[in-house]
């Protein structure tokens, strides 16, 4: 039977990569990841998964002091959603990192790499092919790096290129983005069969014992309902935002081609039209993850494009302040 476990809910996420007693799991996917570091050889977890978590608790990130096979210590926060501001959020939580470590006085040598490893199963980046993309600072000829203290991963795994067929010899990096999207659908004979790795099969045996904890079965339902109300609610933003735009450009462009002549009024307003509607949907979302009552269209209607732009980054860094 198949193991029925999804390792891309965040509570089991979180307790597969976030727990002690299973550090080498984390380990070996840290180091699948960063493969040009010199390896990982330790780990300590800041903020480990102790069992008593409760369906409303905040499990997105996890963070790891990672030590290396040179005894440099690392940084590393894991996670595996970021809905909304996503590139500002993972550079806001990146530099976070690395700022808190120095305290008044303190010289900048002190200083520690911070990285940050987002999990998606939905591209950020869709005009990308790439399963793995890096983001550190480098000069845009990308000849030159300033630092590689800062450091951005992303695994879409919508990307993955691997089948069941030749998972065996791909990368690290692929065999973990190939078990996240496929374990739930895998008994754990199929997984040994599958994986060379006994660091996967240990992360497994994690979602084998979920299936067989009561307690642990009614969190991890909890999480994944609570995980698919927020994709549905965010989808029906977007659409929605998406379908007042459209509607706002064209009744806008056709007033502005009566003055100006069609086909460039026609543009010009469905432009306006556009930024519009995608500022009224940052607005819909943010306030619904903040939990704030929902604004009516026509309370939204007076604002400009520019009102409505202030509007949103307001609301971004209240989640900000927040998720600090």
């Amino acid at each position: 039977m198949a193991i029925g476990i999804s390792p891309l809910v965040d509570f089991v996420f979180k307790l597969m990569l976030g727990s002690p007693e299973h550090s080498r799991v984390t380990i070996h996917f840290l180091n699948a990841i960063l493969v040009d570091h010199p390896r990982i050889t330790s780990v300590q977890f800041l903020n480990p998964f102790l069992g008593k978590q409760t369906e409303t608790d905040k499990l997105a990130v996890l963070d790891i002091l990672a030590t290396d096979e040179h005894g440099r210590l690392l940084n590393i926060e894991v996670q595996t959603s970021l809905p909304v501001g996503m590139s500002q959020r993972l550079t806001y939580y990146v530099s976070s990192i690395y700022v808190s470590q120095l305290y008044e006085g303190d010289p900048y040598r002190k200083l520690r790499p911070a990285i940050s490893i987002c999990v998606l199963s939905r591209s950020m980046f869709p005009k990308s092919t790439g399963l793995h993309l890096d983001f550190r600072l480098r000069d845009v000829s990308a000849e030159l790096t300033l630092t590689d203290d800062l450091q951005i991963h992303l695994l879409q795994l919508n990307h993955l290129q691997v089948t069941a067929e030749n998972v065996y010899n791909a990368t690290p990096a692929e065999r973990w983005a190939w078990f996240l999207l496929n374990a739930d659908k895998l008994t754990t004979a199929e997984i040994r069969r599958l994986f060379p790795d006994q660091e996967i099969l240990e992360a497994a045996g994690v979602l084998e014992m979920i299936s067989q904890t009561p307690e642990q079965m009614m969190l991890y339902n909890a999480r994944l309902k609570l995980q698919l109300d927020n994709e549905a609610r965010l989808y029906h933003a977007r659409e929605e935002a998406l379908e007042e735009g459209m509607e706002k450009g064209l009744e806008k462009g056709l007033e502005k081609g009566l003055e100006k002549g069609l086909e460039k009024g026609l543009k010009e307003g469905l432009e306006e039209g556009l930024e519009k509607g995608e500022q009224i949907g940052r607005i819909k979302t943010m306030r619904e993850v903040l939990g704030l009552r929902p604004f009516t269209a026509a309370e939204l209607a007076g604002y400009d494009a520019a009102q409505l732009t202030s509007m949103a980054d307001d609301l971004q860094q209240q989640l900000r302040d927040r998720s600090s």
